[in-house]
């Protein structure tokens, strides 16, 4: 039986474990997927698990996502440069098994909003995102894709901005975060890449008002389906997307490798995860 996974700390939360348990009994595979609590200083001796022939893989999510990216044997030349891997894959060499890392978020990103809004990316100039932690990278390499103008990334503390702009490819911009005002006239586009959000938490201040009354506003976060971004959002007419089927579709790559099928999103499978919300 095929082994798969999903580690972080904490865990318990993950929505993973259904999703790829739903295609698991979809597909008829002879298979599991389970989520795993390690703590930071046990990443390493989890990873060798993998090299073992124990699992053919995982996920990985917070705190873990930049940390893999240092401690895997293989890399994918296409998601390299985000300096943070969400799947990883067991491969088969000469001497053993190694782990081969990738990410998954870019690819999930862009199709939760290819499917959530059609054509959110004709003609969009600039775009903000806020935050620049290792979900950002993801969603401004994406962007920077997508986008003929700037990508905006905003955060309380700029020097994190700064560094992840320098990483990455595109014409991504840094900017503290109080700079939103003044930016938003111009952007068609705002994804909130950070924690905010959870447990009724909210940004201050943040003055979406600015925004022009055809942008779309989203969020990472999917746990509440509506946080209180989107809410605001909504209330001044903007168009929303929620961030679950970005969960939902950032799994696909990773079920492919490791159990030999690609799934799909379905209406159905974003209703059984959305009912546990």
């Amino acid at each position: 039986m095929k082994r798969a996974f999903v580690i972080g700390h904490p865990i318990k939360h993950s929505r993973s474990p259904l999703i790829h348990g739903h295609w698991l009994a979809e597909h008829v595979i002879d298979g599991s997927y389970e989520a795993i609590d390690v703590a930071p200083a046990d990443l390493p001796a989890f990873l060798d698990r993998i090299r073992s022939g124990e699992f053919v893989g995982g996920n990985v999510t917070v705190p873990h996502k930049e940390d893999v990216f240092r401690l895997v044997d293989f890399s994918d030349v296409d998601t390299v440069h985000l300096g943070a891997f969400n799947t990883l894959i067991g491969q088969p060499t000469q001497t053993g098994i190694g782990i081969y890392g990738t990410n998954t978020d870019l690819y999930g990103f862009l199709a939760n909003l290819d499917a959530g809004a059609p054509g959110w990316s004709d003609g969009l100039e600039n775009a903000i995102v806020l935050g620049a932690g290792g979900a950002a990278r993801a969603v401004a390499a994406a962007l920077s894709l997508r986008t003929t103008g700037n990508t905006y990334v905003l955060n309380r503390t700029i020097e994190r901005a700064e560094v992840l702009c320098a990483d990455l490819r595109g014409n991504l911009r840094p900017a503290a975060l109080d700079r939103f005002a003044e930016l938003a006239p111009s952007a068609g586009l705002v994804v909130n890449t950070t924690t905010i959000g959870m447990h009724g938490t909210r940004f201050d201040g943040l003055a979406l008002d600015r925004l022009p009354k055809s942008a779309l506003v989203t969020d990472i976060v999917y746990v509440p389906l509506e946080t209180p971004l989107l809410a605001d959002a909504r209330a001044l007419g903007l168009r929303t997307v929620d961030g679950l089927c970005m969960l939902l579709h950032q799994a696909v790559p990773g079920f492919e490798a490791w159990f030999g099928v690609r799934p799909e999103v379905t209406p159905a499978l974003r209703a059984k995860i959305e009912a546990t919300l």
